[in-house]
């Protein structure tokens, strides 16, 4: 039973939590425009931060679609390296606006490598405001460092329960910056102002549903672009990720009903090892109902204790997979509070027990006291 509750309570809180933490963060966001290739990657990796981005796309390209009338508001997205870990991302002030962060300490970027960090990362990065540090290149902790320059830390958020408590945010200025080569061509090319500015992503915000039912579509057919819708996306992840979730807990709720059997068992064997013992209590006095009620006692004990062992072991559970997934893809999901759901697996863990005592409990009905005392 215990087995059956934990992994009935730890797909429970999973999959609350995945939901909501991946809801919050698409929230607002009509449109991810990157380049071509997996639409779900392109969503997981500039809304989630937790996959490799598609490529990179021209910034103009970019803008001109942002110059539709439909598109309300377009949030840049710039990506490529890392520190410890934490990424990199290069953007501007709206997208701190659109997820509603909030200074704590420090300031807002302003200069050439001036950065700012999430919660999550100055605390697990161990970085405040006045320190400098060297960049390493791609989203591997182990990748080159950008060692000729370092950023400085100019602020550090409030904690935000979105994706930007575990992100270094900067300018798309500094990004750019960080990335040019200090060779004769390069500089002529900055001189010439010819060179074409890159971007990872987009994230696009509509004025009306009808950019929504036109823009996608038109994008995808005639651009060298890809957009990608992030809450059909997200629904297609979490359809498939419910039939692994529900095939789990169909398997769990087998497991509670066999656990529920072995204590018919248990208690079926216990009342016949304990007959005359019985028989015994019956002929000093004890009432075959107290008797009922005494072994029905026993089977809501052990589904209690079944049921708190279960809470207890899924909490564990939660426990190891969020410290997994925070140091894979600095992603949280260590909220230990009780679910509703968790007060019907309760009330169904005591139904189990009941019903499991119950059965083998009406035996004491059917007792000969002095049959048995003789035969004992």
């Amino acid at each position: 039973m215990t087995l059956g509750i934990a992994m009935i309570s730890l797909l429970m809180l999973l999959g609350k939590q995945l939901q909501d933490k991946f809801a919050k963060n698409i929230s607002g966001i009509d449109l991810v425009v990157g380049a071509k290739g997996s639409p779900l990657q392109l969503i997981l990796s500039s809304v989630y931060q937790i996959d490799n981005p598609t490529g990179n796309v021209y910034l103009d390209d970019v803008a001109a679609i942002a110059q539709n009338p439909l598109v309300k508001e377009m949030i840049p997205l710039s990506m490529g390296d890392n520190y410890q870990g934490f990424r990199i991302v290069g953007t501007n002030k709206k997208y701190f606006e659109h997820f509603k962060a909030k200074i704590a300490s420090g300031k807002m970027f302003k200069g050439n490598l001036e950065v700012v960090l999430g919660a999550s990362t100055a605390q697990n990065a161990n970085l405040k405001v006045g320190d400098t540090f060297a960049s390493s290149h791609g989203l591997d902790s182990e990748g080159e460092k950008h060692a000729e320059n370092n950023y400085k830390v100019v602020g550090v958020l409030e904690y935000n329960n979105s994706v930007v408590d575990n992100l270094i945010l900067t300018s798309l200025n500094s990004v750019w910056n960080i990335h040019e080569h200090k060779d004769e061509h390069h500089e002529e090319e900055v001189a010439d102002s010819t060179i074409k500015r890159e971007i990872t992503s987009a994230i696009i915000k509509f004025r009306s549903p009808m950019g929504m039912m036109t823009m996608p579509r038109n994008i995808n057919q005639n651009s060298k672009l890809q957009a990608a819708v992030p809450a059909i996306e997200v629904n297609r992840l979490f359809e498939l990720l419910g039939i692994g979730i529900e095939g789990l807990q169909f398997l769990a709720a087998v497991i509670m009903l066999i656990s529920g059997i072995s204590v018919f068992v248990s208690l079926y064997n216990s009342l016949k090892e304990r007959k005359y013992e019985m028989a015994l209590m019956l002929s000093m006095g004890a009432s075959r109902t107290r008797l009922f009620l005494m072994l029905l006692l026993e089977g809501i004990i052990l589904s209690l204790l079944g049921f708190i062992a279960g809470i207890a072991l899924s909490r564990i559970g939660i426990y190891l997979i969020s410290n997994a997934l925070s140091k894979k893809f600095h992603f949280d999901v260590s909220q230990f509070s009780l679910q509703t759901g968790e007060i019907y697996l309760f009330v169904g863990a005591l139904l189990v027990g009941i019903l499991a005592a119950a059965i083998p409990s009406i035996g004491i009905y059917r007792i000969n006291i002095s049959k048995t005392l003789a035969t004992e």
